[in-house]
């Protein structure tokens, strides 16, 4: 009696020490992170300011520098760091012309496609490093032909102007920023016959809508010079090395390859400015366009040609191998050092990337330099958390995936997530995209976050508030570095920023000086963007059970897959096994839901057995396995790269987010084809789809047939 007495007090003794000296729990640190006390928005600034002092296009030597910064603050944060190098296929422009003949009795206009400096400009003293505006991979060539106006030169756009009998076909077209992706615009143009594209950006779009708008640096808008520069490369990563990463010493394939491979175009672009495109408009006859192809309120009447004005576009680039630097910062997990919480941002910019994209890059170092406070203060991750910068996204995001190619195997067995940050900041209001297990974990980040525009009420409040449409979005676009990772690999990814579309876009004026005038005077909005990121990212890092919940994901994709059966209803083609799969994930995921929760209840607050430990583990592995079942070897139809069937970019628009890509596409070629071969593949596409809902469902199962 006395023994178990003495046992039993000794037994209540040490559950006292334990309490009384255990470090504080987890959500301590995470309270922490978010609080004022640790945030700094003068550090921010103060990282803004000095990455976006010269223009750092990728492959320059001031992107190397603005790399080395990035090294020595997250070196200077005791977080281990390196630099990954690839030797990658980039362009610059050689050189370049563009005239316009207005009739053959006239003289030709020549422009000079250069975006002027304005008065006081801080930056005016390097604005020569500015590359010349140019399409990165636009195709060489000198082309000579009347101008089509096509409007957004999306691929209705086109059906348009054949109802209306324009024959594209041996023109230069005229297109619009604004809906779909640069390169996607000057494909289309090539598949609708033309020889060459331009494309603009009209002032109702970027310029406030004409008028009495005044534009930068009077207020946010573009000026009539101002040029949106980009890439028009239909693919992802290094075109030389599609599907393999550009080591050193790597396999590459010849430019006729890559040109063959219809991920770059093969005709000649060129982006202009909105004054250029304006003076273009007014030399087009031909029939009106219809009201909503037309400009601002005082735009000239927007006709659709051809001709009578006629172009001669002149382009000629130099292509380099170039060697990218990605910066790496690696905290360790202590206890799983083998599951990778993983946040990105890009470094490397067009001009200047106040906005795009070293807001983020700035909330990124932020992120950092709070992790180094709380590693002060005891703290340690249970997950490792690897914190990268990529270089050359704007190119193709290809420092983002060489990486992803390069690590494919690890990344797809031990990544836990993907979180990226692009631009950070453009303006007010928070959104957020990712994959549906992420959606609680996002909306709950937000709840605890403070709204940096109103103070009385929090980031989710104002969310919720200021969204028409769903609250979170989804990442079927390529826009970003998270393409790799999603798309190609199948790791559950988010995708985060304040603002939305911003006029100066990939133009010179994208300076600190428009960022702190229009985007972020307090640059709290970027205080509050490295809050929300590093939330989330601390919770995948930190808690026993990944917070991850696959039941929206069966409720998003059952309403997507209902949406596309009425869509067709009349051709024949049967959904049910997709409705049977997505049951199956959805019952799944209930289950896996239940065995988290009974887990939690039946430990208590005692300690962990061993087998308990290994039963945690096996269920996060299947909550972070069940995303890659989405994937398919084999990859879409035409597109392998893109191996993810349920989240890809549309064929014509890379920018657009879709679901069920392969699904999509078939349909859409099927409309044009109308044959039972087209519609076979539709079903076959079905078929694919709920095979792949099928495997996710097995996997968060957990049990073998």
């Amino acid at each position: 009696m006395l023994k178990t007495t003495g046992a039993t007090f000794l037994a209540i003794a040490t559950s006292f020490f334990i309490l009384l000296f255990s470090p504080p729990p987890k959500s301590y640190y995470h309270s922490l992170f978010i609080s004022s006390s640790l945030s700094d928005n003068a550090s921010i600034s103060h990282h803004l300011r000095t990455l976006t002092r010269r223009p750092h296009v990728a492959g320059s030597q001031a992107n190397d520098e603005a790399a080395s910064y990035v090294l020595s603050t997250l070196s200077a944060c005791n977080i281990k760091a390196h630099i990954v190098s690839y030797d990658v296929l980039l362009t610059y422009p050689y050189s370049r012309s563009l005239t316009l003949t207005p009739s053959p009795s006239e003289p030709p206009i020549t422009f000079d496609l250069k975006q002027e400096i304005y008065e006081g400009d801080p930056y005016a003293d390097v604005a020569d490093e500015v590359l010349p505006t140019n399409h990165a991979y636009a195709k060489s060539g000198s082309v000579v032909g009347p101008v089509v106006y096509v409007n957004y030169g999306r691929v209705e756009d086109y059906g348009t102007l054949k109802e209306m009998g324009v024959n594209v076909t041996g023109t230069v077209v005229l297109a619009r920023y604004g809906e779909i992706y640069r390169g996607d615009i000057v494909m289309n143009a090539f598949e609708a016959g033309a020889i060459g594209a331009l494309v603009y950006t009209d002032r109702k779009d970027y310029g406030g809508g004409g008028g009495d708008a005044k534009w930068f640096p009077d207020d946010k808008w573009m000026p009539p010079s101002g040029i949106q520069v980009g890439t028009v490369y239909n693919g992802s990563g290094d075109p030389t090395t599609p599907g393999w990463a550009s080591s050193e010493g790597c396999e590459r394939v010849s430019i006729e390859e890559v040109e063959s491979s219809g991920d770059v175009p093969l005709i000649p672009s060129m982006p202009i400015s909105g004054a250029d495109g304006e003076t273009i408009l007014r030399l087009i006859g031909g029939q009106i366009a219809k009201d909503n192809w037309q400009g601002s309120i005082d735009a000239p009447t927007y006709r659709v040609g051809p001709g009578p004005g006629v172009v001669n576009l002149e382009y000629n680039g130099k292509q380099v191998i170039a060697t990218i630097q990605n910066v790496m910062g690696v905290i360790e997990g202590v206890e799983e050092p083998d599951r990778f919480v993983i946040l990105g941002n890009h470094r490397d910019a067009w001009t200047f990337g106040a906005v795009d994209p070293n807001s983020g890059t700035a909330a990124l170092l932020e992120v950092a330099q709070r992790l180094q406070k709380l590693q002060r203060s005891g703290w340690k991750p249970r997950r490792t958390i690897i914190l990268c910068n990529w270089d050359a996204e704007e190119y193709g995001l290809t420092g983002s995936t060489e990486w992803v190619e390069e690590n494919r195997d690890l990344l797809a067995s031990r990544a836990v997530a993907y979180l990226n940050v692009d631009c950070a900041v453009s303006g007010a209001g928070f959104h957020a995209s990712g994959t549906p297990q992420l959606d609680d974990l996002l909306k709950q980040a937000a709840q605890q976050v403070q709204d940096p525009d109103n103070s009385s009420q929090t980031i989710y409040e104002q969310w919720i508030q200021s969204t028409e449409s769903s609250l979170i979005g989804r990442l079927g676009g390529a826009g970003s570095d998270y393409a790799a990772f999603l798309q190609h690999i199948g790791v559950p990814a988010a995708d985060m920023r304040f603002g939305a579309e911003y006029p100066v876009y990939h133009s010179m004026y994208d300076d600190y000086t428009w960022m702190e005038k229009f985007g972020d005077p307090m640059f709290h909005r970027n205080v509050a963007v490295a809050s929300v990121w590093g939330l989330v990212a601390l919770r995948l890092a930190d808690e026993e059970f990944l917070p991850f919940n696959y039941h929206s994901y069966a409720l998003e994709l059952q309403k997507r897959a209902e949406d596309l059966e009425n869509e067709i209803s009349d051709k024949g083609i049967t959904f049910s096994p997709l409705f049977k799969s997505i049951e199956e994930l959805s019952k799944a995921a209930r289950k896996i839901n239940n065995q988290k929760k009974e887990i939690k209840e039946a430990k208590g607050w005692t300690s962990m057995r061993r087998n308990d430990h290994v039963k945690v583990r096996e269920l996060n592995d299947r909550l972070m396995m069940a995303e890659r079942a989405f994937t398919d070897r084999d990859g879409l139809l035409r597109r392998p790269w893109y191996k993810h069937l349920i989240y890809a970019p549309s064929r014509h628009n890379d920018y657009g987010s879709t679901s069920f890509p392969g699904i999509d596409d078939a349909i859409e070629n099927a409309k044009n084809l109308n044959t039972a071969e087209s519609w076979h593949v539709v079903q076959h596409e079905v078929w694919r789809v709920a095979r792949a809902v099928k495997h996710a469902s097995l996997v968060l199962d957990g049990k073998l047939t």
